[in-house]
């Protein structure tokens, strides 16, 4: 399946557009935002597990990336509440489950070959730093080889300066409104900018929170096999 694979075309996908698909597993569906593969596959999607669904054990060959939006995701390891960012790297197993249901951000195979360091952050307790402009707060989460991760929030009526995104952007709106100039982007929307792509962002009175990602279209990861 290939979905949204083109990565030199910009993409917007919003929550009041979604399409929900149900997994393997009876009791887990995905909102697919983009796709390479089959059921093993690069791939980004939201996660929603019901009350009581589970995984069997199995291998992230690929490495998994995750970020907790709602309710508490579980696996033998600990529990993870709303606002718990993982990463499990290549070649790491977990048995998944939610007892009440949760919804995640998940991104499968997108790690380096090298990029082993398991990463646990609950972002509810962890520092945030000031920005480049006044009305940013940046909480890095995670960056390696060029690529690098962060949760950004932003105030009312802030705005960035005209920038490029040298290897891409991605962006998962998690609060609020984000803007540039092509349009706004409510809570649940997810982004995509292209290597090379330039924008002028900013917010209006609601101001936003947002997963950030740059440098990962350009970045090499590991390939199914």
């Amino acid at each position: 399946m290939d979905l949204n694979s083109d990565f030199d075309q910009r993409v917007v996908q919003s929550a009041s557009d979604a399409v929900w698909a149900a997994s393997p597993l009876p009791g887990v569906d995905r909102r697919m935002l983009d796709r390479i593969g089959g059921e093993v596959a690069r791939a980004t999607s939201i996660v929603r597990y019901a009350a009581g669904s589970r995984f069997e054990r199995h291998v992230h060959e690929g490495g998994e990336e995750i970020l907790v939006l709602d309710g508490v995701f579980s696996d033998e390891n600990g529990d993870y509440p709303a606002g718990v960012y993982v990463r499990n790297p290549p070649g790491t197993s977990h048995a998944p489950f939610s007892r009440e249901g949760c919804t995640l951000f998940v991104k499968l195979w997108q790690f380096a070959a090298d990029d082993t360091q398991p990463v646990r952050i609950d972002t509810s307790a962890a520092t945030w730093h000031p920005g480049l402009v006044p009305g940013l707060s940046v909480m890095p989460l995670h960056a390696h080889d060029g690529v690098s991760t962060a949760l950004v929030r932003w105030a009312p009526d802030t705005r960035f300066n005209t920038h490029a995104h040298p290897g891409g952007e991605e962006i998962l709106v998690l609060e609020g409104v984000f803007r540039d100039e092509y349009g706004a982007y409510p809570a649940g929307t997810w982004l995509r900018n292209p290597h090379g792509s330039r924008h002028t962002p900013y917010t209006a009175a609601e101001g936003a929170l947002i997963y950030v990602k740059v440098g990962a279209m350009g970045a090499n990861f590991l390939t199914i096999t």
